[in-house]
Order: structure tokens, then sequence, then C-alpha cells
């Protein structure tokens, strides 16, 4: 599945979220990746993300692209507002 990742974390957090998204996908811009992961990987990378937040005041969302006109968004931690799949 190809997925796009955002992610809203306190600074002092910022750097492990960072690397465990440069692990397993590309950068796009600040605090935003995309590519390509497999089931397995998707699941490694949001329990490796999840063990990193403070879901009190962390979010990470990841769009999930199965084709172009189905979108799926998946949010970890607090909900930043509007979930609207824009691309």
């Amino acid at each position: 599945m190809f997925v796009v990742v955002v992610y809203d974390t306190l600074a002092q957090r910022n750097p492990r979220i960072l690397k465990t998204c440069r692990h397993y996908l590309h950068w796009v811009q600040r605090s935003v990746f995309q590519g390509e992961l497999s089931d397995a990987q998707h699941r490694s990378f949001t329990q490796t993300v999840k063990r990193q937040l403070d879901t009190e005041y962390d979010s990470v969302l990841i769009y999930r692209i199965q084709s172009p006109q189905l979108v799926q968004t998946e949010t970890i931690g607090q909900h930043p507002g509007t979930t609207s799949p824009v691309l």
C-alpha cells in the first residue's frame, strides 16, 4: 500500500519520529513522509510510532491509499481537526 504520513509531536520527540519515518518512508517536506509499505512494514511502523508518542499530546496521521479514488486516514494520538483526505 502507498501511505502518506504527517506528524505533529513535541519538539523533543521529533528526532525519534523523524528517524522512524526515514527508516520506512521517503521525506516529502517538513513532518511529511510517503512511500510504499507492505502490510508487515505498516504494522511494524505503526507499532514503533505508537511506542514513541505521547498520545495525550502528539498526533500522527497515516493516509493509506489503496487506489487514487480511495483514501483511508488513520490517526494516532490527538485529533488535529479535520481529516478530510486532501492530497
